[in-house]
């Protein structure tokens, strides 16, 4: 914030018949030094720990609050699937970032460490493009439970550094600064992994709205299923894996328009968690 402070001095007038000033100058007064403005915090919100300190869980913002919407996606890639990449499968989707910005709208990228490591080049574009926030989803992108939709597993002694190593991977590739917001692979938590992750200082976020977009081949059934959920403060799950969901894109140039015409504004989960203040 500029203030601007304005000295205002006394003057004697010249009358008509040019007589000198008889009245003795003012002293001039001291100017007020401006007031500070208040301190800002630069860290982003989280929500307070629970129960017995454990993890945060965040699900979706205030329903009261605004029409707000998140819109997260996926950036998913396991520890295992380099010699998959290396043959010519894509685990990214340039186009769908194009269209994000192309569309305006603010989202939040859930990215494994492997990804980053693969795609350094689009973790750092992404991570240094003030539309998008980037949030961690593991290194490697195994389960933190098991039977988890068949994903391996990580142990629970190795889950807080399975994290770390995310966001060290994250800093490798030029991610300025990686919210301390967690997605569990899978979605798939108990009260071992919020235990093993309460070091770490991150709040986990889940979502409320499914897109249903991982291996779909219909994108208007996709669209068709975000707008049917939506609600003020939701937050939806959709990827950013060419191979995995390759009608996400299509789906996000229909979902957009829809919801804007609805009245829902697009945040960040950042926002969303800021608006609770901080309560679970």
């Amino acid at each position: 914030m500029i203030i601007r402070v304005r000295q205002v001095a006394a003057a004697c007038a010249l009358g008509a018949a040019l007589t000198a000033c008889t009245a003795a100058p003012e002293a001039p007064r001291a100017a007020r030094p401006a007031p500070s403005a208040p301190a800002v915090s630069s860290r982003p919100p989280t929500l307070a720990p629970g129960p017995a300190g454990l993890t945060p869980v965040f699900k979706n913002g205030p329903r009261a609050h605004a029409r707000t919407v998140a819109l997260t996606f996926d950036a998913d890639m396991t520890a295992a699937q380099g010699p998959r990449a290396a043959a010519g499968e894509r685990f990214d989707n340039p186009r769908l970032i194009a269209a994000l910005r192309a569309l305006k709208v603010p989202a939040t990228v859930f990215m494994t460490g492997r990804w980053a490591e693969e795609y350094p080049t689009q973790a750092r574009s992404i991570g240094r493009d003030p539309l998008f926030e980037v949030a961690n989803h593991s290194y490697s992108h195994y389960a933190f439970t098991g039977d988890c939709y068949g994903l391996p597993t990580v142990s629970r002694d190795r889950m807080r550094a399975d994290v770390e190593h995310a966001y060290a991977a994250f800093r490798k590739a030029g991610v300025p600064d990686a919210r301390p917001y967690f997605r569990f692979p899978g979605g798939c938590y108990d009260r071992e992994a919020l235990k093993a992750l309460t070091p770490a200082g991150v709040t986990a976020v889940q979502w409320d709205v499914v897109s249903g977009d991982a291996f779909a081949t219909d994108a208007d059934a996709v669209a068709r299923q975000v707008l049917d959920g939506v609600r003020p403060g939701s937050v939806v799950v959709m990827h950013c894996t060419r191979s995995a969901a390759p009608t996400t894109e299509r789906a996000v140039r229909t979902i957009v328009p829809e919801l804007r015409a609805k009245g829902y504004r697009f945040v960040k989960v950042s926002e969303l968690i800021g608006a609770t203040g901080g309560r679970r």
